[in-house]
């Protein structure tokens, strides 16, 4: 059909017309470039993503790089516009198209950037692209100078990709939600930002669709959604006026529904967003996800951590890293940088809420100043948030925006910068909570840039890096609690690091740590989330063990190379919203008993299952039984009768699995 001001809409079901000529062309650059250090003559060939720091010759190269390839620009671009996209480039890059200067992005080594090319193309003809890369530490940006604790990986190591649009294009759409979760329902809006490189002015109306990710017809559409008008080189922000949507499919992290919103412009070109409906809210001292009181578990993984791929990870591992989290119940977690784009589109897809924070870790980002950061740092800072906010916001699963990390909270000028950081992060993103996690809140909490955020985030290292043992935790948390009474409490860090002579590597103590912190942890309601610290243990150039590509630190439940330590079945059993499974009786009939934990992780089960798989000698699937469970609030139980054909088995297998299809809690019986 035909919209008004000349706008075709998607057929129902799909998301945007087939034509490249309306759509967003995306031409990837992955793959072979020519890459050499600054001192070296030749060059040799490697594969983008790329990273020089896993090579043990390159290991230990700390600053200048370079990488060029060739790619042809077809003669039907030429009254189109072209820009080339990287993902990341660590931490600097300075690109030439044919030998002429295209653009830089300096000193922002984990979020994206675009640069127009059209101008400088050979249209119908090969084309060149160089880029400098520059991984030096540096003390004008974040993280600041050697202060980061984690993979100093320079290259270009996440996906590059040309993009080929109209010259009037939408760049990017900021999707703003309005839930009501008795409804189920909500109002869709936000801005669609548009460019104009073209030699005239432009103008004409915006057109939105939004669609269910699972197909079927149009969830709602507005084809006289807003109107622009652009000079030449002119980029707007047009507000989108709001669509309804009812019923409104929302997202949780055991429901992770999509959709997709659809945006047209009269001159032709379409964009579209994958988003979904969720409503997250802090009252009191609690979470609310959707209107229910959620206690939120999970893990925190260091991406770039395999010795072979460092920062420069392929699909397949950050799904099979992922996957690990899914197996360990993880539903929250947070990260110290922004992340790859392929990570997010999983927690979206796989349920997974994620904070991603802004690089500003440690207390030596704000050595030598004294009241205020020092204009760099905090211009620095400022850049990275806006880049990370204005690339992710649209992600369901991301819970709240990181700021900072162990900056000292109660330094002057590391509470200026948290200030500073925490009103543009409210500015660009009203609707999203916003937070630092702090390890300043042992003395005077009070005192602590804490108390700001939305809600108050502390790594907490009793019995390693603190001193101290339980007692003194507990006093510690309620001295926190006391402090910030009105705001929940995440333990953003936890754990049991092999990083110090005096405490060699022992899974076994990472196992008590994990148990008797918890155990405190649950007795205190006002705790609305856990975050263990680590799934893995992390590649990072002032780790104590490890030669090369692999120096690291020993902190996770698994090792570098993804390999399982004990813990790791531990802390499945402790972040598994199943606080029981108990399995009664023979083949003939077992009885099966379950309870819903009552604290963290605590939330409603809805839509899980009971997969019960009998397996015979040789350990070869023989039954299967599938049951509904019914939906449970904290603290329930229930029960299930299972009965097998067959009366001699060699083992019963019982699982939970969440409505994603992962197993939340399993048991194991045998005669």
């Amino acid at each position: 059909m035909a919209a008004a001001g000349g706008v075709a809409s998607p057929a129902a079901g799909d998301a945007a017309p087939a034509s490249p000529a309306l759509q967003t062309l995306r031409h990837s650059l992955d793959g072979g470039w020519r890459f050499r250090l600054d001192a070296e003559a030749t060059w040799r060939t490697v594969t983008v993503p790329h990273t020089w720091q896993t090579s043990a010759a390159t290991a230990a190269h700390y600053g200048v790089a370079w990488y060029e390839r060739e790619f042809t620009a077809p003669a039907a671009w030429a009254d189109l516009a072209v820009r080339i996209e990287f993902e990341a480039v660590f931490h600097s890059a300075t690109v030439w198209v044919n030998d002429q200067p295209a653009g830089e992005h300096l000193r922002k080594g984990y979020t994206a950037f675009a640069l127009d090319i059209g101008r400088l193309l050979r249209f119908g003809a090969a084309n060149q692209v160089r880029v400098r890369v520059d991984n030096t530490f540096d003390d004008r940006m974040l993280p600041r100078g050697r202060s980061s604790d984690w993979a100093h990986d320079g290259g270009i190591y996440r996906p590059v990709r040309l993009l080929v649009t109209p010259r009037v294009y939408l760049e990017r759409v900021e999707i703003e939600t309005i839930v009501d979760p008795a409804g189920p329902a909500a109002r869709v809006g936000g801005r669609a930002v548009i460019r104009n490189v073209g030699p005239g002015a432009a103008s004409g109306s915006i057109a939105v669709f939004l669609t269910s990710e699972d197909g079927g017809p149009a969830a709602a559409e507005k084809t006289d959604a807003g109107q622009y008008a652009l000079a030449p080189g002119q980029t707007a922000a047009i507000p989108l006026a709001p669509i309804e949507v009812r019923p409104a499919r929302l997202w949780h992290f055991d429901h992770p529904h999509l959709y997709r919103f659809c945006a047209g412009l009269t001159s032709g070109h379409w964009h579209e967003e994958t988003f979904g409906l969720r409503q997250i809210e802090v009252r009191g001292a609690a979470f609310y996800l959707n209107g229910e009181r959620v206690r939120l578990m999970g893990v925190e993984r260091m991406a770039g951590s395999h010795p072979e791929f460092g920062m420069a990870e392929p699909s397949a591992w950050i799904e099979h890293d992922h996957a690990d989290m899914k197996e360990l119940n993880c539903a929250y977690t947070r990260v110290h940088w922004p992340q790859d784009r392929r990570i997010l589109d999983y927690c979206d897809r796989q349920g997974i809420l994620i904070q991603t924070e802004v690089p500003s870790w440690g207390g030596q980002t704000f050595q030598g100043m004294e009241v205020e950061p020092s204009p760099d740092i905090m211009q620095n800072g400022l850049e990275q948030l806006r880049e990370m906010i204005a690339r992710d916001r649209n992600h369901p699963c991301i819970f709240s925006w990181g700021l900072c990390n162990e900056i000292g909270g109660q330094n002057p000028p590391a509470q200026a910068f948290a200030r500073r950081m925490y009103a543009e992060a409210k500015r660009l993103d009203p609707q999203r909570l916003a937070t630092y996690a702090s390890n300043s809140l042992q003395q005077t909490p009070d005192r602590d840039v804490a108390g700001l955020m939305d809600y108050i985030m502390w790594n907490e290292y009793y019995e390693s890096w603190f001193k101290g043992g339980l007692d003194e935790l507990a006093k510690n948390l309620d001295e926190i609690h006391r402090a910030f009474p009105d705001k929940p409490v995440v333990i953003s860090e936890y754990g049991y690091c092999a990083c110090t002579a005096e405490r060699p590597e022992g899974d076994t103590r990472r196992i008590e740590i994990l148990r008797e912190h918890n155990r405190l942890f649950r007795e205190r309601d006002w705790i609305a989330g856990l975050i263990f610290f680590c799934y893995n243990d992390y590649r990072t150039h002032i780790g104590d063990r490890g030669l090369g590509p692999l120096q690291q630190r020993v902190h996770g439940v698994v090792d570098l190379y993804g390999n399982r330590k004990a813990s790791f079945s531990v802390l499945r059993e402790e972040s598994s919203p199943i606080e029981w499974l108990r399995v009664r009786g023979s083949p003939g009939a077992f009885t099966v008993t379950l309870r819903n934990r009552a604290s963290v992780p605590a939330h409603r089960l809805e839509g899980y299952q009971l997969r019960s798989v009998l397996y015979g000698y040789g350990g070869i699937p023989l039954e299967r039984q599938m049951a509904v469970l019914p939906g449970l609030d904290p603290g329930q139980e229930t029960q299930v009768t299972v009965v097998f054909q067959d009366r001699a088995p060699w083992r019963v297998q019982f699982d939970v699995l969440r409505p994603t299809g992962f197993s939340a809690a399993e048991y194991i019986w045998r005669p």
